[in-house]
């Protein structure tokens, strides 16, 4: 699901907290008030989630919480746009909340953050995406439960490509072209993000490569990414690019408004485009950035965790057992009703009415075809190494081979930390 709808990057909700060395209390929210009242058990228990943009998530999440009966559940509805910053400070504090909303990352596992699902997810383990099981697994033990998956591609508007006699492209060199044919002076061709920070990793992926390798090794660092970063410095200086656009990419207003004619987001955005474009507009995956590479959807979404230091250990995972697993009704609602996600169970994804028909089937075909997952060895610190090297051979020209060895070095140091 998107970012609150105040131009929060969203980025900043995708990547992984640097570790758990934040410090400080967090400091209460605007409308963060739950369910403070009904539990027959007596247990309080409290939730963490950020501010989704899309209208009635909040409503949803404490409607859910509401129903339950064996716990008094109150959410904490964070509004402030440093989710992230916020939720590890205060893990480190004793207003920490027994549940939270993340994304799987093993500095949580390694420092005793998390608690082990294993027991409540085995019994359904077979119902769930492979893919997710594996991103949360560390020693064959799963960590968290995976609420929505988000598959993320290019949107582009029909109509457009139609009258600048445009394709779909099916490489970056044709993405490229395609910008420019669409670029006048009152629309561009294409959008990315402000940053680009979204697609490195669907550039990595459709040059044949991936971040780590199933050693946990450097596996980025290729000639073929060095070519799509060369191909996306083209791109920037193009002038064919929207930079500097009102929202994030997360938002699909620049491609509902008209600013550009091709924009990088998520299958949540697909209702709201929808409503504004009717039916003048259509998806594909990151082009191969090579012609030995691969289309490549980035998969982002949100699981829920239980805090290994919380005095209600089971408790929380009992709730969450009964809403992530037991409650099919709720998880098919949360992940369709506000804005399109795929759920992570293989028999609600195949059953989704609304995921059936028109660009949403399309959507979930590419994820199914295409689809890349985090991996939970991939850190925050790893993410900013790759996002300089953007910063350093994208938006300023250093030398790809020099900024992927610098690259290297923070990524080996990570790597070691945590591999050994």
């Amino acid at each position: 699901m998107s970012a609150m709808s105040n131009n929060w990057d969203r980025r900043s909700i995708f990547r992984a907290a640097a570790g758990l060395s934040a410090a400080g209390a967090l400091t209460a929210c605007g409308g963060n008030t739950g369910r403070s009242s009904g539990g027959s058990s007596g247990t309080n228990l409290t939730q963490y989630f950020h501010a989704y943009g899309e209208a009635g998530t909040e409503q949803a999440i404490k409607k859910y919480a509401k129903a339950y009966d064996k716990a008094n559940v109150t959410t904490q509805w964070i509004t402030s746009a440093d989710f992230e910053s916020k939720l590890f400070a205060t893990l480190l504090t004793k207003n920490a909340p027994d549940l939270f909303e993340f994304h799987p990352q093993i500095q949580m596992i390694k420092s005793g953050q998390v608690a082990d699902l294993t027991d409540i997810i085995e019994p359904v383990k077979a119902d769930f995406n492979p893919a997710d099981i594996k991103s949360h697994t560390v020693d064959g033990k799963i960590y968290g439960v995976r609420m929505i998956d988000d598959p993320q591609f290019f949107f582009y508007r029909k109509s457009m490509l139609e009258q600048a006699k445009v394709e779909v492209p099916t490489t970056l060199d044709e993405l490229m072209e395609a910008a420019a044919k669409l670029t006048t002076n009152k629309v561009k061709g294409l959008y990315m993000g402000n940053d680009l920070h979204n697609v490195i990793r669907p550039m990595i992926w459709s040059a044949g490569a991936d971040t780590l390798n199933e050693k946990n090794e450097i596996a980025y660092h290729t000639d073929g990414v060095i070519e799509g970063i060369k191909k996306m410095r083209k791109l920037f200086t193009s002038g064919d690019l929207l930079l500097g656009a009102p929202t994030e990419s997360w938002d699909p207003s620049s491609l509902n408004q008209g600013l550009c004619a091709i924009q990088f987001c998520g299958m949540w955005a697909m209702p709201g485009i929808q409503a504004a474009l009717g039916d003048d507009w259509g998806v594909f995956p990151f082009p191969k950035t090579i012609d030995s590479g691969k289309p490549s959807v980035y998969n982002g979404g949100w699981s829920m965790f239980v805090n290994a230091k919380s005095e209600n250990v089971e408790a929380a995972k009992e709730y969450v057992k009964w809403l992530w697993i037991d409650q099919k009704e709720y998880q098919e609602d949360w992940a369709t009703s506000y804005g399109f996600h795929v759920p992570p169970r293989t028999s609600l994804a195949q059953s989704a009415t609304k995921l059936k028909s028109g660009n949403a089937a399309e959507g979930v075909r590419l994820f199914n075809e295409f689809g890349h997952f985090d991996n939970i060895g991939w850190t925050q610190a790893m993410i900013t190494a790759h996002e300089d090297v953007f910063a350093n051979s994208v938006r300023k020209d250093m030398d790809p081979e020099a900024a992927l060895d610098k690259c290297d070095t923070a990524v080996n140091r990570e790597l070691k930390k945590l591999f050994g």
